[in-house]
């Protein structure tokens, strides 16, 4: 049995002395071609009509409306399905099996669409070319076909071939029984092959810029702006996390990759710019686990003249409208829960939820020896440099996070951990602040924004002190920003999405790396064409 025989689905595991092997005879057959003067990296273009998913859905309306036009009249009924084949149509795609039946084969070949089975037949394209296309053509190659879109006596609508044209050669075997169909780091590392070969993976990857669209047309229809602002700063601030740092050469200057958007697009508010929002990649050099990846997609908005209530109700309506228009749903699938984005999400502030689910009341505590006298009883760890609202925000993160399965707001964080938020007036020991859980993960963080240049310039002294302490992720201050609040920054409220987030939880996609095309991984060593052993978590 010859390689094109067999069916991708299939076909046993390949080694790698296999795939040599396999490879050295397409190369082989590569040469033969460009020696009959067919060299297929020669063509240019080719002109397509039609997509397999449209083709298959209009034979099947034309035919459905044949057959309830001609009812029991089979004579009449067989011209017109008859007629049906005139059409000619032109498809490109990748070969994906191959079925040999002698002078005719049937091979299925894939598009962006779908998948479309093609009949070629010796007595229909040609002698010489069948030939050529049975000895030198291979699963994975690219090819163009001309043909009429038919049903087979099987049943299956295909496109039964006139011309057939050999694009691009694939000079390494697709994957058959391979094991990156199970390996998720090969997966991840090889995405063009994983594309290929499930077509799960390309379903998530469109749904991806669907959903991004969709948050697009609702923030415009909204009144918002996007808006685009500097990856490279001198001073990475807006976000607890440490950034990655390199030189720019021109101006002989450290510079740092953004960890945030806030402080830029604050800039534009009090520029007045009422509503903006921008959609971009930032960068925090931290660990690599199923939630978290160095660089990531995050969406800040900021709104004039609105609070941390407003951003709550323009989240749980845009969080709806998504899902409605994205999965035609509001309840939505992940894992073993279905996570019901249609009802009113829950609102607890950060003491009532650590209340719920630990038991310690942390409003009747009220100095540092109580919480941490509380934290070493329920067996919390905490630093030196913790302070009571710290501990606070360590209690939840040890006893509340997980079980936030259903959408909840948890809001009026402690203010030592919130240094870019206004405090709350009749409790200036917490501030204006939500973060939105589902499934157990933070999905945005929301601010009524400090706006206030003297309380903002202590703010920053503090993260300057925590810095000193040992605390990486510490902010430094940042004069620019505050010579910007000092020309004035009307009441805003802000918000940051992890947009990465959105995407698993509306693909039930259960890592991060599943929902990113091309997700960090440690780099292989030289001329290594496979990793060793998957990346560790």
């Amino acid at each position: 049995m010859s390689e094109n025989q067999l069916d991708t689905a299939q076909a046993p595991e390949q080694s790698e002395q296999d795939i040599n092997i396999l490879k050295k005879d397409r190369l082989d057959k590569l040469a033969a071609l460009r020696e009959n003067g067919c060299d297929p990296f020669e063509v240019t273009k080719y002109d397509v009509t039609g997509r397999a998913a449209q083709l298959k859905a209009e034979y099947e309306a034309k035919e459905a409306a044949i057959l309830a036009e001609c009812g029991d009249d089979e004579e009449k009924k067989a011209a017109a399905l008859e007629a049906l084949n005139g059409n000619i149509i032109r498809i490109a795609g990748r070969i994906m099996s191959w079925r040999d039946m002698g002078k005719a084969n049937f091979i299925d070949v894939r598009d962006a669409s779908d998948r479309i089975q093609v009949y070629v037949r010796s007595n229909d394209v040609g002698a010489d070319v069948f030939k050529e296309f049975k000895k030198k053509w291979d699963i994975g190659d690219i090819i163009g076909v001309e043909g009429f879109v038919f049903r087979t006596k099987k049943g299956e609508i295909s496109v039964h071939a006139h011309k057939i044209q050999l694009l691009s050669k694939s000079l390494l075997p697709l994957p058959e029984k391979w094991h990156g169909l199970k390996d998720t780091d090969t997966r991840y590392r090889q995405r063009y092959v994983d594309l290929i070969i499930n077509p799960e993976v390309k379903d998530t990857f469109v749904k991806r810029s669907k959903i991004i669209a969709s948050i697009r047309r609702y923030l415009d229809d909204h009144g918002f702006m996007e808006v685009e602002t500097p990856m490279l700063v001198s001073n990475a601030g807006g976000a607890a996390a440490r950034p990655f740092e390199t030189h720019y050469n021109a101006l002989d200057e450290d510079v740092k990759l953004r960890i945030s958007l806030e402080l830029y697009l604050k800039r534009l508010i009090v520029g007045g710019l009422e509503r903006v929002y921008e959609i971009g990649r930032v960068f925090r050099n931290e660990g690599v686990d199923t939630r978290h990846n160095p660089e990531f997609t995050l969406m800040e908005l900021y709104q004039a003249y609105t609070d941390y209530h407003g951003m709550m109700d323009l989240t749980e309506n845009m969080f709806r409208h998504v899902a409605q228009e994205v999965c035609g749903t509001t309840c939505v699938p992940y894992g073993e829960h279905m996570i019901d984005l249609g009802k009113p999400f829950e609102r607890l502030t950060m003491i009532e939820a650590v209340k719920r689910y630990s038991g310690v009341d942390f409003s009747t505590i009220t100095t540092l020896e109580e919480a941490r006298a509380a934290a070493k009883e329920h067996n919390v760890e905490f630093e030196d440099r913790h302070k009571r609202g710290d501990i606070l925000n360590l209690f939840f993160e040890a006893f509340v996070e997980e079980h936030l399965i259903q959408p909840t707001f948890i809001m009026d964080h402690p203010v030592e951990i919130s240094p870019l938020t206004k405090k709350k007036p009749d409790a200036p020991d917490y501030v204006e602040r939500f973060e939105l859980f589902i499934t157990g993960r933070e999905m945005c963080n929301a601010y009524s924004e400090l706006n206030d240049p003297i309380d903002q310039r202590e703010r920053f002294k503090a993260q300057e002190e925590a810095l000193s302490q040992g605390d990486e992720e510490a902010n430094r201050t940042d004069e620019d920003f505050l010579r910007a609040l000092e020309i004035g920054m009307p009441p805003t409220g802000g918000i940051g999405y992890g947009i990465d987030r959105l995407v698993m939880l509306l693909t039930n996609s259960p890592s991060i790396r599943d929902v990113l095309l091309f997700p960090t991984m440690k780099s292989l060593p030289a001329n290594s064409g496979r990793p060793a052993k998957e990346d560790e978590e």
